[in-house]
């Protein structure tokens, strides 16, 4: 592996901008504030920005690569390979994949996750990105629970959450638009969607139990959980006498406000800040964050906006770039238990992006640098010459 030296750039040191350079031996950052020494690869950072790269813990955009269109797939593996270039450019050097396994056939079945985590594992050596495996658990799909226990047991699974859809599946059953949407995705025919329905919603009575189950293998396993659309302060207490710490878009500021009260990762989708408010009409990400009551900004649906909302935050006054980008590194490292990334100090995993910052609300990813290597380089101008090899090493090799 080749060592790599950052020449100048403002780099996030603690909650600072620091003119400085790094550098980087093996997979880790070797130190801060370097001298060049003979690191055989180096780059001028200067007049850009040096950032710990992006953690995503939420992100499921993968599935357009999947099913760009409605009953059209494509192979696992090339949906991930290219899902995985696209969360490069975009500056996430750690991503959670977030796969919903749910009661409905189709892309969201017990068989696609199965897939999808098979595929994960095989082909996370050739990704440049660290890539995880976040489950999301449909609770009504109680089929599910003896096979997520033994995913959770064996450490398969990196992120696990608990998700409640089957309110809003019923409620917009009368809806044609978002019904056509729903059948389309599971490849059933409208009669036979209905017929799963009343069936899945028969065995309300068993979903308490089942969740409580699940959370204590998770627990075993140390594996860390979410639940996602807290609706009511009740509910995050409820799930956070369970083990589960992350608040996933709680639905309203009371129960974000009794998540923050107690100490729980609150995560938000940064699309909400990037466009200025939730698209289902729910909480607007921004205020949340101004009220100290958001603490993780994941990508949800769109890997750019990680990056992208930072700046608009800055831009927007709402916070320092220092503080804003740590909803999106330091903070959900620190959430998902992964304390060796989300920060540039020596010893750390060399996750490092280059940023130009030049135009406040339009931020260009220059390099990106992932566990001590150079995976993304827009601007081959910035390499520079490469240092001098002693010539015992040249006689050697």
């Amino acid at each position: 592996m080749t060592d790599i030296f950052l020449e100048g750039g403002r780099a996030l040191i603690g909650s600072e901008l620091v003119e400085t350079s790094l550098a980087v031996s093996g997979t880790d950052i070797a130190q801060v504030d370097a001298p060049r020494g003979r690191a055989r690869l180096a780059i001028d950072a200067r007049n850009l920005l040096v950032l710990p790269g992006i953690v995503d813990l939420h992100g499921d955009a993968f599935e357009r690569q999947m099913m760009p269109r409605a009953g059209v797939d494509f192979p696992i593996d090339v949906a991930l390979a290219d899902t995985d270039r696209q969360v490069i450019s975009n500056g996430i050097t750690t991503v959670f994949h977030a796969t919903t396994w749910s009661w409905e056939p189709g892309l969201r079945s017990g068989d696609n996750a199965r897939r999808l985590l098979e595929a994960i594992e095989r082909q996370r050596p050739h990704f440049a990105a660290d890539t995880r495996f976040h489950l999301r658990h449909e609770t009504y799909n109680l089929d599910a629970e003896a096979e997520i226990g033994q995913w959770l047991a064996e450490g398969r699974v990196d992120l696990f959450a608990f998700n409640d859809h089957m309110d809003g599946v019923v409620a917009d059953i009368s809806n044609p638009r978002k019904r056509n949407r729903m059948v389309e995705r599971t490849g059933l025919s409208s009669e036979d969607f209905d017929r799963l329905v009343a069936h899945i919603v028969s065995r309300a009575a068993d979903v308490p139990a089942s969740i409580i189950r699940l959370a204590a293998a998770a627990r075993s396993a140390e594996v860390r959980m979410l639940s996602h659309d807290d609706a009511t302060p009740a509910m995050r207490r409820a799930f956070r006498e369970m083990g589960v710490t992350l608040a996933e878009f709680p639905v309203n500021e009371e129960t974000a406000r009794e998540a923050a009260n107690h100490g729980d990762a609150i995560v938000y989708g940064a699309p909400n800040v990037l466009r200025g408010g939730s698209h289902t009409g729910w909480t607007r990400a921004s205020d949340m964050i101004a009220k100290g009551l958001c603490s993780v900004l994941a990508s949800d649906y769109y890997y750019p906006a990680p990056l992208l909302a930072t700046f608009r935050l800055a831009a927007d006054g709402v916070l320092p770039l220092t503080e804003a980008w740590k909803l999106v590194s330091a903070a959900p490292a620190q959430a998902t238990g992964l304390a060796d990334r989300g920060t540039l100090a020596a010893g750390r995993r060399a996750d490092i992006l280059l940023v130009d910052g030049s135009e406040p609300l339009r931020p260009r990813l220059v390099a990106v640098i992932a566990a001590g290597k150079l995976v993304h380089l827009t601007d081959a101008t910035r390499l520079l010459g490469a240092a001098a090899t002693p010539r015992e090493t040249v006689v050697a090799a």
